[in-house]
């Protein structure tokens, strides 16, 4: 019985034991902005040009994009490159077995990615690609160690290299921090990379729940129509029982 409940706690601890180790690296909070169509429609124009080309985003049609301000002409004619009618899923043409072949592991469909990971991480892992000759690629992540995922947006921020630095932990010992250092300066500056690398990931939370926006919307309407119901229903109230109280 005591083996038995030894394996459980074990069980029971080792989803601990492998978050704290994924959150070593400190994420930066996304600037979000749902209601921004502006900046979605960038994202979604970065989507169709960097990631749609190996990720797929099969839960959303091209159509749903009208969501964004987009008619079918413009959706058509800026965000399909591929032949697909609008009202066709965002799929890529890419066969599993050959992703693999190429990457070592098929890319993920990213329809939830940002439910899955998180808005910050997605925001912190796409600004932490540094170059690392001892991966297939090329490059390396620092959030995500060993990541299959080229930098496809480097000729837009440039290249970076790892610097790790001893310092004082203030106890007598000593640590290891891990920075990035920007070797070649890409067509964006650092701001203007941040912006666009926002966008996409604005667009990717977006693509995780689209109707998030109006229903957030409906349930302020639904709680003003019912904090009206009940101030009526208090003075309803208060007629009936006036000539008692």
């Amino acid at each position: 019985m005591r083996k038995i409940t030894t394996i459980l706690a074990i069980l029971c601890l080792a989803p601990l034991v492998a978050f704290a180790s994924e959150s070593t690296v400190k994420l930066d909070q996304a600037p979000i902005r749902s209601g921004d169509k502006l900046s979605l429609q960038r994202g979604a124009q970065t989507f169709v040009n960097y990631c749609l080309s190996c990720h797929s985003a099969e839960y959303m049609r091209y159509n749903r994009l009208r969501d964004l301000g987009l008619s079918e002409n413009q959706i058509s004619d800026n965000l399909i490159f591929t032949g697909q009618k609008v009202g066709e899923l965002m799929t890529v043409a890419m066969k599993t077995k050959e992703a693999k072949q190429w990457f070592g592991v098929a890319p993920p469909d990213l329809s939830v990615i940002a439910r899955s990971r998180g808005a910050d991480w997605l925001y912190t892992y796409l600004r932490k690609f540094y170059r690392d000759d001892s991966t297939a690629t090329g490059w390396n992540n620092l959030v995500f160690d060993k990541a299959a995922m080229p930098h496809v947006l480097y000729q837009l921020q440039g290249e970076q290299s790892l610097v790790t630095n001893t310092v004082d932990d203030g106890h007598g010992g000593t640590h290891e921090v891990k920075e990035l250092k920007l070797d070649k300066p890409g067509t964006l500056s650092k701001t203007e990379y941040e912006a666009y690398v926002a966008d996409l990931v604005n667009f990717l939370v977006y693509l995780g729940e689209p109707a998030a926006t109006k229903r957030v919307q409906i349930g302020i309407i639904v709680m003003l129509f019912l904090f009206g119901m009940l101030a009526l229903t208090y003075a309803l109230k208060h007629e009936y029982w006036k000539d008692i109280h």
